[in-house]
């Protein structure tokens, strides 16, 4: 089988950053508007009362401090408290699509090609703008990209499932070089209502070139050794909302219709997942974890990164060895684990092996091991 390479990476980066502080400002005016209006109810003990956030506990929750974000304004408006986005007519470049070129043509240039030379473009995320046509076939069309494009949606394991279909696109000669994009427009779907869960997202989009290892010509060239890929059915993250919905009648704005999950059930169940996914996808390629330079992890939670370390290596966990984005970027979906090579890997040397991996809703886990050349 062909070689492939990794040979490009790209950041989109949005504008506006808010920090906890103002999260927590915008969420405490929300909940005080909320409770003086079901006064009466909250009251006679019909409903509960909104309970007000506090940046300790966001921090202590997650480790996040701040959050990018297309739009600031709407999400920190206590009778808003969503993103404010301008509708586009159908001929005008869409929102993913936009973020999407950007981080593109960041990852094209770093690995040395043009939109002419991608053959397959693959956009893979979270959730996407519309049902069709592909946000992919869209992108295809505003870089000058050849050959083919596809959505897919697998949750936070979006970017690492791409990475698989590219890299075997490339070694079974269906495609030359792939573009794999990752826009994570994630305050459109976050419920900024919910204290539980109104500080975990941001906004971001990745890009990541895929070649063949012989035609590449990138000097940062990281080959692919193996990828490996599971999913598990679980109700404990999740979002209800699709094309159905106006057929039964439901609310638009029900809570179910946005990100949602049992956050510890979450935690108790993945974190021995993913580190017995990577643990035994390393010893398939006779690999043990200890040998592992760098882990560039899914971003969803400091707590749950570090355990999910100290399972395969034992000991404390460092930035050196399992670096964190979150704390600047908060969870971002797909793009996460993407984001954390992206700003981490130049560091290593030729030789060097390290772990990409994702965990998200599904259960859905996904690696990608890569040695530096």
């Amino acid at each position: 089988m062909k070689d492939v390479v990794i040979s490009g990476t790209g950041l989109y980066k949005p504008p506006h950053v808010i920090t906890n502080a103002e999260l927590v400002e915008a969420f405490n005016a929300f909940a005080a508007l909320q409770n003086e209006k079901h006064a009466a109810a909250i009251a006679a003990g019909e409903v509960e009362p909104v309970v007000t956030s506090s940046v300790e506990f966001i921090e202590k929750a997650s480790g996040i401090k701040q959050r990018y974000v297309i739009d600031k304004t709407g999400v920190l408006d206590p009778a808003r408290m969503r993103p404010h986005f301008e509708p586009r007519a159908d001929e005008d470049l869409s929102l993913m699509a936009e973020i999407a070129v950007d981080a593109a043509r960041q990852a094209l240039a770093a690995a040395g090609r043009t939109g002419a030379d991608v053959d397959a473009v693959l956009c893979s995320a979270a959730n996407m703008q519309r049902a069709y046509p592909a946000m992919a076939i869209e992108i295809q069309q505003a870089i000058g990209a050849k050959g083919y494009g596809f959505d897919m949606n697998v949750a936070c394991s979006s970017a690492t499932f791409a990475i698989e279909q590219g890299v075997n696109a490339i070694r079974c000669g269906t495609a030359k070089c792939v573009l794999v994009v990752n826009p994570e427009i994630t305050s459109a779907h976050l419920e900024w209502r919910d204290r539980d869960c109104h500080f975990i997202f941001g906004d971001v989009c990745t890009a990541v070139v895929l070649e063949a290892a012989d035609e590449a010509v990138s000097t940062d060239r990281w080959k692919v050794i193996g990828t490996k890929l599971v999913t598990q059915f679980s109700n404990h993250i999740r979002n209800n909302a699709g094309f159905l919905n106006r057929c039964e009648d439901t609310d638009p704005d029900a809570r179910d219709k946005t990100f949602r999950q049992e956050g510890r059930k979450v935690f108790k169940e993945v974190v021995p997942m993913a580190a017995a996914h990577i643990e035994q996808h390393l010893h398939e390629l006779g690999f043990e974890p200890t040998q592992m330079r760098r882990f560039w992890l899914h971003q969803a939670n400091l707590g749950m990164n570090q355990l999910v370390i100290r399972k395969l290596v034992g000991g404390e966990v460092g930035p050196d060895l399992a670096p964190l984005i979150l704390d600047e970027y908060a969870n971002t979906a797909s793009a996460g684990s993407i984001i954390a090579f992206h700003e981490h890997h130049a560091d290593l040397k030729t030789g060097d092996v390290g772990v990409i991996c994702s965990f998200g809703a599904g259960y859905s886990i996904g690696s990608v091991v890569v040695r530096k050349l």
